[in-house]
């Protein structure tokens, strides 16, 4: 019982825990929806962030423009800027950041500026995000990476016109900054938000396995062999097919138990007597009060008595046993019913009975050993109660939902007073020739069947003339056998 114990608590261990599985169930989409979105948010924000300062690089590039001058049209046009460089402290945030600009023509040619500075070779987008004739790209300049803003500024004078090339470009340390901060003002708001919906669902998660934890505490708490139905009346609606299921299987386990408990108080009780009766016998036989041949015969009789009654108590402890099990099969009574007959015809022939059997095609759902023990309980019965020289019939009958089996025996029937316990253990009305078992194995058999058993007497005249023993039990199509 302890290894048992053991294993038990080593496969709870084992297996998957229900809070554990809610938790991770719930937690890690909850958390891998959370990443997503923190990166989506730190794109938009980066984003909007790059849109901002490209708007200040573009502000810059027009400051820039606004101070050019030309000379000349077109090709023969000559540009000149004059650029202060506190007129682009105004655009520079802070001490972080640098700013660089170069102004040149068309074709390359430089104007003001860095020279340094590589000159734009890209083109101008169909649909620029500012109306102006800008472009933005990533570059690096001095071994520092930086954001460029070049502007295609037409420049017109009284002198001249011609179109300039104006890129303003921006070091990468205050951009940086900032989404770094939005970055980590992003990963704890949403650190806190993942902590929030945890703690949440960890006390969600405990409150809805509560009653499974108190379900669990009150069963071990119980003491051992205490079957009653589990009562659960503040259980969770999905709980309640499986305390129903459960208390369905322990109520099949007390029944189990009741009727191993009964057959053990049973055995002891009816073996008991013939062992006392055989032991009577034998001290009988030894002290030479009756003659050798006699005791010898009375004592076969006990033997043959016991015998009896000890199959019979194993015949209806097998009963038991089958009715637990599923799988029934599709049987032909008939053929069971014949088999039968056939081995009772030599106690047929040493009585002299008139005995008739009519049968035909009957398909039963059953165990082929509960058909014979019921057929062989009926015929042994008939036969004991049906006088020598008597007539005795067994008919098979069937309609479209039920096959019935009927023993006529020619015996003394039954009293209404016999009847009504006829069917109980050791209440056979001739005990000393009998077990008092045949009925109720037959009983037994019919309603594991899920069929029915009744006794009738036949009258003619006002006297009994015989007892008609049917069984009736659900009938099967068996496609396999005609389709009857």
């Amino acid at each position: 019982m302890k290894s048992g114990s053991q294993q038990g608590r080593a496969a709870s261990a084992a297996a998957i825990s229900l809070r554990r599985y809610l938790l991770l169930g719930i937690l890690i989409p909850v958390g891998l929806l959370v990443i997503m979105n923190t990166v989506g948010l730190y794109r938009q924000a980066l984003g909007a962030v790059n849109t901002a300062y490209d708007r200040t690089l573009l502000a810059s590039a027009k400051s820039i423009g606004e101070q050019l001058d030309v000379s000349g049209y077109d090709e023969q046009s000559e540009l000149r800027v004059t650029v202060p460089y506190a007129a682009l402290e105004a655009f520079e945030a802070d001490n972080q950041s640098r700013l660089f600009y170069r102004v040149s023509s068309l074709n390359g040619e430089m104007v003001s500026g860095f020279a340094q500075l590589p000159f734009w070779r890209g083109r101008i987008q169909a649909t620029p995000p500012y109306a102006a004739l800008v472009d933005f790209y990533d570059d690096v300049f001095q071994g520092d990476e930086v954001r460029v803003a070049v502007l295609l500024q037409p420049v017109a004078s009284a002198q001249g016109r011609a179109m300039a090339v104006i890129q303003v470009a921006e070091t990468l340390e205050l951009r940086t900054t900032l989404a770094r901060k939005i970055l980590f003002d992003t990963l704890w708001r949403q650190a806190l938000l993942l902590a929030v919906i945890a703690l949440v669902v960890v006390v969600v998660v405990q409150r809805a396995t509560r009653p499974v934890r108190r379900l669990s505490a009150e069963l071990q708490a119980r003491p051992e062999g205490d079957l009653t139905a589990i009562s659960a009346p503040d259980a969770p609606r999905e709980l309640l097919p499986l305390v129903d299921a459960t208390n369905e299987v322990m109520a099949r386990l007390q029944h189990l138990l009741e009727n191993q408990k009964r057959f053990v108080r049973d055995t002891a009780h009816q073996l008991r007597t013939p062992l006392a009766v055989l032991k009577v016998q034998v001290q009988s036989a030894l002290r030479g009060d009756m003659d050798a041949h006699e005791a010898l015969g009375d004592i076969s009789q006990t033997v043959d008595r016991a015998t009896l009654l000890a199959n019979q108590m194993l015949a209806l402890a097998k009963v038991e046993q089958l009715r637990q099990q599923p799988d029934q099969q599709p049987i032909d009574l008939a053929r069971v019913v014949r088999q039968v007959a056939l081995d009772l015809s030599p106690l047929i022939a040493e009585k002299d009975i008139d005995f008739g059997i009519e049968t035909l095609p009957a398909c039963v759902l059953a165990h082929e050993w509960m058909l014979g023990e019921l057929t062989r309980n009926l015929l042994h019965n008939a036969i004991k109660h049906t006088p020598r020289g008597g007539s005795l019939t067994v008919r098979i009958a069937r309609d479209s939902s039920w096959v019935a089996l009927t023993v006529s025996d020619s015996g003394p029937g039954v009293s209404a007073e016999l009847a009504a316990r006829l069917y109980q253990p050791f209440s056979a009305g001739d005990v000393p020739h009998g077990s008092g078992l045949g009925l109720a194995i037959c009983r037994e058999i019919a309603v594991a069947l899920q069929g029915s058993i009744s006794l009738e007497n036949r009258s003619s005249h006002g006297h009994v003339t015989g007892l008609d023993a049917t069984v009736r039990l659900p009938q099967v199509q068996n496609k396999g056998s005609g389709g009857f």
